[in-house]
Order: C-alpha cells, then sequence, then structure tokens
C-alpha cells in the first residue's frame, strides 16, 4: 500500500491513545496540525522547532525531505531503511514513489518513543528465528551485499522500524531462562525490551565486545547509561545488546533526537555540543543538564568516538511533559566519514583537547570541568584492562590504544 495522503498521529502513553494531530501530503507538501484537544494536554512534543498552536504548519524540504523534525524521528534510517526499501521492492513495489507518510505508516506503533501513526501497514511473521542470533547476522550479512533473503519480511518486522547503520533488531529478552522472543508491546512478565546489534560488513567481528568495553568505561566516567549485555550465538560470536530506555515495563517515553528538536541534518552537521549543552537546559530547565553534555563531550573525545552526529543524542519526554538528557548510546571507537567529530567541541572538530573542552565550560559557566575531563580521563585510562577482560585481540587493543593516545591533553 502506498500514496497515502494523510496520516493521524497518536501519542501512546500509560495504556492511553492521545490523539496528537494529522500530517496531509498535498502538493508535494507536507502540513501538519495538532488536534485541539491535544494542546489542552500542555505536552509539548518539539518545543523548538514545532509551534504549539493549532495553526497548520509545514516545513522545507531539507533536511528531512519536508517532515518536521519530530516525525522524521520516527522514520528508519540506516540498516532499517534499507529494510523497508527491499522489503516493498520484494513485494513489486516501486520505491521511487514512495513518500514519507508512505515509510511512516509502515513504522505505525512500532518505532522508537511513543508516537504511532495510523493507517498502520503491517507486516505478517513468517518463521521464529529470534533466539537464532547467527542466522540473522548471515542473513543480514546478505542484504548488505546486495542479494536477496527468504526471510526478508521477518528481518524487517524485527528491525525494520530502527536508526542507524548497523544491523539490529528489538527482541525481549528474559534474563532469568536467558530466552529471547520477539520485541513488541506488552511483552511478557519477565522479559524487558532489548536492542541486540549485529555487524556489518565493514565492521571488525570484535565490534560487540570493544562497544562493551566503552559501556563500561561510561559507566566508570559516571555517564548514564542503559544496561548493556553480550549476547552470544551457537556459533560463539557476541552481539552487543542494550536495554530500550524509551520502553520501561510496557510504558513508554516520548523520544526526541537532538537531530529532531533542532532540525540538523546528521550527515552534514553544523552542530557544535554548545548547541546540545544549550538544548538541553531549555528542556530540562536546569543547570545540571550542562554537565551531562560536558561529561559526554569529554569521553567522546578522549575515547576517540568521532560519529558522535546529532542522531546519537537523545531526549526524553514523561507523561506529564517533563524533559530529560537520554542515557548514553552508540559509544564505541569510531571514526565519522572524514575523520573529524561529527559534532565539533567549540567550533573544533578535527583534533578536539583539553583547550576546546574548556573552552566550552567557560562559556556556559561550568566551575567542575577540570575534575570532570579528570574523571572521564581515569574512566578511559582503564581500557587495556576491559579490553583484556573481555577477550579482544592485542592487534585491536593496540590500535585503539594508539588513536587514543594522540588525542591532544
Amino acid at each position: 500500500m502506498v500514496g497515502i495522503s494523510k496520516l493521524f498521529i497518536s501519542l501512546l502513553f500509560n495504556g492511553n491513545n492521545l490523539e496528537v494531530g494529522e500530517l496531509v501530503l498535498s502538493d508535494q507538501k507536507i502540513y501538519f496540525r495538532y488536534n485541539t484537544d491535544f494542546l489542552k494536554t500542555g505536552l509539548n512534543l518539539s518545543p523548538i522547532k514545532l509551534p504549539f498552536t493549532g495553526d497548520i504548519v509545514s516545513a522545507v524540504k531539507q533536511p528531512f525531505d519536508g517532515l518536521l523534525g519530530v516525525f522524521n524521528d520516527s522514520l528508519p534510517d540506516g540498516w532499517g531503511r534499507l529494510l523497508l526499501d527491499r522489503f516493498l521492492s520484494s513485494k513489486g513495489i516501486d520505491i521511487t514513489w514512495i513518500t514519507p507518510l508512505d515509510r511512516l505508516a509502515h513504522v505505525g506503533s512500532q518505532g522508537m518513543g511513543a508516537l504511532a501513526y495510523k493507517p498502520e501497514i503491517k507486516a505478517e511473521n513468517t518463521t521464529d528465528l529470534f533466539s537464532e542470533l547467527d542466522i540473522l547476522a548471515a542473513e543480514m550479512n546478505h542484504l548488505i551485499q546486495g542479494n536477496s533473503s527468504e526471510i526478508i519480511e521477518d528481518l524487517f518486522i524485527l528491525g525494520g522500524s530502527s536508526g542507524g547503520a548497523r544491523p539490529k533488531i528489538f527482541a525481549a529478552y528474559n534474563p532469568l531462562t536467558n530466552d529471547l522472543i520477539q520485541g513488541a508491546d506488552n511483552v511478557p512478565a519477565g522479559y524487558d525490551e532489548w536492542i541486540i546489534k549485529f555487524p556489518s560488513a565493514a565492521d571488525s567481528r570484535e565490534i560487540a565486545k570493544i562497544e562493551f568495553a566503552y559501556h563500561k568505561m561510561a559507566l566508570l566516567a559516571s555517564i548514564e547509561m542503559s544496561e548493556c549485555m553480550l549476547f552470544k550465538g551457537k556459533s560463539g560470536q557476541t552481539y552487543f545488546g542494550t536495554k530500550r530506555f524509551d520502553r520501561i515495563a510496557n510504558k513508554r517515553l516520548h523520544t526526541h533526537t537532538a537531530s529532531g528538536l533542532m532540525h540538523d541534518n546528521f550527515r552534514m552537521s553544523t552542530m557544535d555540543y554548545g548547541h546540545l549543552m544549550d538544548c538541553a537546559f531549555r528542556l530540562e530547565k536546569h543547570v545540571k543538564a550542562y554537565e551531562k553534555v560536558f561529561r559526554l563531550a569529554a569521553f567522546n573525545v578522549y575515547s576517540h568516538n568521532r560519529d558522535d552526529h546529532s542522531k546519537n543524542f537523545s531526549f526524553l519526554m514523561n507523561d506529564k511533559g517533563e524533559w530529560k538528557f537520554a542515557p548514553a548510546y552508540d559509544l564505541t571507537f569510531s571514526y565519522s566519514g572524514y575523520g573529524f567529530h561529527s559534532t565539533m567541541i567549540a567550533g573544533e572538530s578535527k583534533n578536539p583537547g583539553r583547550k576546546e573542552l574548556m573552552k566550552l565550560a567557560t562559556h556556559f559557566g561550568l566551575k567542575n570541568a577540570g575534575p570532570i575531563i579528570e574523571e572521564v580521563q581515569e574512566a578511559i585510562n582503564q581500557w587495556g584492562a576491559l579490553a583484556r577482560e573481555y577477550g579482544i585481540t592485542n592487534e585491536t587493543r593496540n590500535t585503539i590504544q594508539l588513536a587514543m593516545d594522540k588525542i591532544r591533553d
């Protein structure tokens, strides 16, 4: 089904279905208007770029193909977009005619956060491969290499609404029984909803262990993260998993990326950590927000995480309209497309260090910047020990250590 010209948007909070408004496609332009009754709730879904009024509004074509950022956040990108395109092509649909509203209809109620879209186009599940991680990984590699897959529909159901470049699935996990089942609303008692990542063709086979070691370093640096763990396939291959922070005991939180909030094109970003600090303060309304972002900036600088683009930072809103900076995610050793930091530090992206971090701290009046930097550096100094603990090879460990050592203090 394609050619959708109207979508009804709702917010799924605490079992309630709050009707938010409508998206309408007319003359190749997308329009949105909040419902009058929803405005009475005071739940401002996108405080920076979307006016909280009953006016009809629209966005320019770029950066989100005519969508407002809050709704673009519901769309899959990278792996999820590839899955959707391949899935639709397998049904004989010409994807060149697919619009953002068509894509949102395929996301329906299964996207990140609490927004849902109707009419919803659901795929039908055909197999039960949720716990066969090695099989899923092999099929994902077939797709990445341009081949077809007999389980494309299942892969789409498992991860078609996901963001990010690396293949992934949504799953529900029971830590007592070690069982994995398909992630969905109203998961059985004892299960939590998780995201499990798989290596892409360009990734090291150790990528899961590296990201898990980075998770441990981040915790040592007093950075908030969701629970993470390594899942193991029957072959012994490990896969990195993280508990979803937008789902808590079958309840949803509204999720908004920095990219969507500020209408930043994360692929060609001009965002600085200063913009992120300002955004966090405006939403949290507390100076502690500055410290959270600054601590994460320092971690990304000294751990050589340069793929720190604006979709890798998010904010959460609860049913009372209260915002908070989301737990950190996608922390790992990385380069961006050009080798620079995707998000600048006080205007510097090529080789930032303490000088730029302190300039950032001074601008926002952060008094304890020095101790924060030292705490972060002490945590990152544990890289070698953590790498050995989780079985990362000497070659990989040393390569990452050399890159860290080149960062200016």
